[in-house]
């Protein structure tokens, strides 16, 4: 049944509200014990307790946080393509399956290398005065590297791809459309900085509202750029490979559309 008018914006919004809230829940679940050890960090007032947990989040996230994640971008992906009519229990579990092992060991490389970042940041602040220019580097690479698992999430939801060409998009396209990861930064801070007035939002829509926003920017952006390898290709002296666009010394290969995941 097929309701118009008023009820029928009204039944629109009831069922949107039910798609974001149900994908966040799921999400949360699948991640409990990461979101556990991340409440536990938060809430704790002893400074050793709070270094304990990092540790414990650090370990999980890659087998946890990292595939609820992109499961979630798998949902929101949908939704960007235009796709809403779906199960979100269906595409977020089958996501889940599909992405396990792609998510997961771009996971460990990811926290490997934020931890890394970290601890060398600290150092070279804290003990190595001298040397603090090369910490100031060390933060810029860590904030490059942190907002590229918007990318990073994005790709692996859309694309069948290997785990080191996934990262190697991820932070080139970071670096060379970084308009549409600041959008996706600012709006990600503002639904936070929401979240933090009204914490009960956070079982209801923060994670799937900053998967739609990523995945709508990363998309966006994307298609940009497969239109200007198209474009290189058709006139006289362009690249030889049409899956490929340089800019400056960086190379981004983009996936074709054998590629892209159904």
């Amino acid at each position: 049944m097929e309701y118009k008018g008023l009820m029928g914006g009204f039944y629109k919004i009831t069922e949107w509200i039910m798609r974001i809230s149900g994908s966040n829940l799921l999400w949360m679940i699948c991640s409990l014990p990461f979101m556990f050890f991340l409440m536990t960090w938060l809430l704790s007032p002893d400074a050793i307790v709070r270094d304990q947990t990092l540790l414990f989040m650090a370990v999980l996230a890659p087998f946890t946080l990292f595939p609820a994640t992109a499961a979630l971008f798998s949902v929101a992906r949908k939704w960007v393509m235009g796709e809403s009519d779906l199960s979100v229990f269906k595409v977020y579990f089958k996501g889940y399956k599909e992405n396990y092992k792609q998510s997961m060991f771009g996971g460990i490389f990811y926290t490997l290398l934020i931890v890394i970042m970290v601890v060398d940041y600290n150092v070279y602040m804290k003990q190595f005065e001298n040397l603090q220019i090369i910490g100031m580097i060390m933060l810029v690479f860590l904030l490059i590297l942190s907002v590229s698992l918007f990318n990073f999430f994005s790709l692996v939801s859309h694309y069948h791809l290997k785990v080191i060409l996934l990262i190697k998009n991820s932070i080139l396209l970071t670096i060379i459309s970084p308009l549409r990861v600041i959008y996706t930064v600012i709006t990600t801070i503002a639904l936070a900085l929401i979240t933090v007035k009204f914490p009960w939002l956070i079982m209801f829509g923060f994670g799937s509202l900053t998967a739609y926003i990523a995945f709508y920017n990363f998309y966006r952006a994307y298609t940009k750029l497969q239109a200007k390898a198209e474009k290189m290709q058709e006139n006289d002296g362009g690249i030889d490979n049409p899956e490929q666009v340089e800019d400056g010394n960086m190379s981004l290969q983009l996936p074709g559309e054998n590629d892209s995941k159904k």
